[in-house]
């Protein structure tokens, strides 16, 4: 089963929006392959889109994140709140439909509780300049666990609200 068999694509991009106006952060919804579904895209920072922009930033800090919280949400049946290798906040709500894992929501892009920005590692990963680094992350968003979490209830309330049960 698809996100788009439960509802059109169209509600799924206004769902993304929501999040996005919610929480400042970037925020996806993804099918079982961990790919987006939506075009559509709000970054949360300027340093996230440089970072993506590499082959391996994407491959080896954000796709990555993504997979493994994925997982670990998608085994545990519960919200993932980690940071990812370049420091960041990153969060997996899975989505379920009858018990079955139909895909995820994921959040990320602001420094969780007084987390650093990991520039050794990222310049280490893509190559960007460590100067450039620490210019694109200035004024990074700071977001505490507990907003975070809260932030994961609301969107298992409005998972609930959309996926109709059985």
């Amino acid at each position: 089963m698809k996100l788009t068999d439960i509802a059109p694509l169209e509600t799924w991009e206004a769902f993304e929006r929501e999040i996005v106006e919610r929480s400042g952060l970037d925020a996806n919804v993804f099918g079982t392959d961990g790919v987006r579904i939506s075009k559509f895209k709000q970054w949360a920072n300027r340093l996230c889109p440089a970072i993506k922009a590499t082959d391996r930033g994407q491959s080896y800090i954000c796709a990555v994140a993504h997979m493994n919280l994925a997982t670990m949400a998608r085994k545990s049946a519960q919200p993932v709140i980690e940071e990812c290798d370049a420091g960041l906040l990153k969060l997996v709500v899975p989505i379920f439909k009858d018990r079955e894992f139909v895909g995820a929501v994921g959040a990320c892009g602001a420094l969780l509780d007084d987390g650093e920005v990991d520039e050794f590692m990222i310049n280490r990963t893509t190559e960007i300049d460590s100067e450039r680094i620490a210019e694109l992350a200035e004024g990074l968003s700071n977001i505490s666990t507990e907003k975070a979490e809260a932030l994961c209830d609301y969107i298992n309330e409005r998972l609930a609200e959309l996926i109709p049960s059985a």
